[in-house]
């Protein structure tokens, strides 16, 4: 029998905060996490920060260069925790990621498959980014998963639409934060 966990990726303040209209994604964001609450399924907040003086990130890089001398996304900053409308509770699992796909620099495989997780429902910000190389790593790794549509937001709408509606059915079901409330 499947056993899924949702992955509630990059909800973080200082990400949330670049969004244009942050309160509708982090309504629906909040639906799914009450919805896995409610239904006991594990939640896995995934989080990217770094160590002060960005070391992980190499002169260059184009996603992560933007970071460097800023302390937004540095471990312990009130910037690089979860938003307060989606915070973890007390015993939810959160992860530490160095790049962008939710494996890389984590110790996230390990905790999935040491509690017998086969199944990863995935959420966050960014569809481009976060959501959709942890769908290609954990595809990798032949974890099943569900992409929430609507879970996920993009600041580039159309790439989020290609995503969702052209890429991720090859990979995951892609459904709605409500379809998957009631399959739970």
């Amino acid at each position: 029998m499947a056993k899924q966990a949702l992955l509630l990726m990059d909800v973080q303040r200082h990400i949330v905060n670049q969004l244009p209209a942050p309160e509708p994604y982090l309504s629906t964001a909040g639906s799914a996490l009450a919805a896995a609450r409610a239904a006991d399924v594990p939640v896995i907040h995934v989080h990217v920060a770094f160590r002060p003086g960005h070391p992980e990130i190499r002169t260059g890089d184009k996603a992560f260069a933007p970071f460097r001398g800023t302390d937004h996304l540095v471990m312990d900053n009130p910037d690089s925790l979860a938003h307060p409308a989606v915070a973890p509770l007390p015993g939810e699992l959160v992860v530490t990621k160095r790049m962008i796909s939710a494996f890389t620099g984590s110790d996230l495989d390990l905790l999935l498959r040491s509690q017998d997780i086969d199944t990863l429902v995935l959420a966050g910000i960014s569809t481009g980014g976060a959501v959709l190389s942890t769908v290609r790593a954990a595809g990798d790794l032949q974890y099943r998963q569900v992409v929430l549509s609507d879970g996920c937001v993009d600041l580039d709408t159309t790439v989020h639409t290609v995503l969702v509606e052209r890429v991720f059915p090859m990979h995951a079901d892609v459904m709605t934060v409500r379809a998957w409330q009631e399959s739970l």
